[in-house]
């Protein structure tokens, strides 16, 4: 087997993106518009959002971003914001988001942990929405490490938060694989001398991942073939 430890990204990977966060966002960005067209429409450039298609943009930050970064931006376009309420408002709401896994996870993780698998979740979520949504799927006690980007290691593509995985598993970095759908992810994967693999269910297409990628899967249920397990 080529590696002890998994390390997955959130949004994008162990959901799919878009049938999670697409009309999460559409919402969104009318609840803070308060009926204002042409506040929703600000609001959306801000976040790189298409409001006609309901889908982020391929090039929005948002994909690979923290809940503060979104914060911000939305800030920045409506009057009087307080970014620190836009923040906790995001991190409430999206952890009561309905989630579309990209496999049947429960099966799918408890699976690797019989195969003697250290597993781990570092999103540039918050903590907080990263513990609910896994809770609430039923998973989060199948991980061994669950992180995001207020938890005090960084956020990606900074390597720390991965390293901290690694090391409080007692994982070799090069033992770990890093699985990600945005490039943000793999950068962090590469930085942190992991291996790396990125999947097709975030917005990011195959030609933007593969440089920073050692294999691009369709899913997260690929992979374990390509472990060789």
């Amino acid at each position: 087997m080529r590696a002890d430890g998994l390390l997955f990204d959130k949004d994008g990977t162990l959901f799919d993106f878009a049938a999670t966060w697409n009309t999460w966002a559409f919402n969104a960005i009318h609840g803070f518009a308060g009926g204002d067209a042409d506040l929703a429409e600000r609001i959306a450039d801000a976040l790189a959002f298409d409001l006609g298609g309901k889908c982020f943009r391929p090039d929005s930050f948002v994909i690979a971003g923290t809940n503060r970064e979104a914060a911000e931006a939305v800030a920045s376009v409506v009057p009087g914001a307080d970014v620190d309420a836009i923040e906790l408002k995001m991190a409430r709401d999206a952890a009561e988001a309905p989630l579309a896994p990209a496999v049947p996870l429960k099966p799918y993780l408890s699976d690797l942990r019989t195969k003697g698998l250290k597993l781990g979740v570092m999103t540039n979520d918050s903590e907080y929405s990263a513990q609910a949504q896994l809770q609430g799927v039923g998973v989060s006690g199948l991980f061994d490490f669950i992180a995001g980007f207020d938890s005090g290691y960084g956020a990606k593509p900074d390597p720390d938060p991965l390293l901290a995985f690694a090391d409080q598993q007692g994982l070799a970095p090069e033992r770990v694989v890093m699985v990600g759908d945005s490039t943000h992810d793999l950068i962090a994967g590469r930085r942190a001398g992991m291996q790396t693999v990125a999947v097709l269910t975030g917005v990011a297409l195959t030609d933007e991942l593969a440089p920073y990628a050692d294999i691009v899967l369709p899913d997260i249920g690929h992979i374990t073939d390509w472990l060789s397990i």
